[in-house]
């Protein structure tokens, strides 16, 4: 689903992307913002929890500088969210494997969100 992953540019089905994307399993793909660019807090995650996915997967920019706050962490897992955080390189990585896996070994795909920050 997630073809390729540059600085600052994402091509999901073959569509380019150059600001910061939450994807849904369903493979729909929206503008992802922030209140603080580098600073991911509850309210940042808001959209993706009320769509009650099985796993979110987050990607902290290309080094890794956006950080996800304790207070977000507390609330994604109270809900029984996985909750997978990397670089977004390798967080892509992830989002890739989780839906083929979950594909192959169940016959049904898992509800799995990426929110990617592509700078920093």
């Amino acid at each position: 689903m997630i073809e390729e992953y540059h600085f600052g540019s994402i091509t999901i089905s073959g569509k380019t992307y150059n600001h910061d994307v939450e994807v849904r399993w369903t493979g729909e793909v929206l503008k992802w913002w922030r209140k603080e660019s580098h600073l991911i807090d509850v309210e940042d995650i808001k959209r993706a929890i009320e769509q009650k996915p099985e796993i979110i997967i987050v990607g902290t920019g290309e080094s890794g500088l956006a950080e996800v706050t304790q207070k977000a962490k507390d609330e994604i897992r109270s809900r029984g969210i996985e909750l997978i955080i990397d670089v977004t390189g390798e967080a892509i990585k992830t989002f890739n494997v989780q839906k083929e896996e979950s594909k192959e070994e169940e016959g049904r795909q898992k509800k799995v969100i990426g929110l990617f920050h592509l700078t920093c």
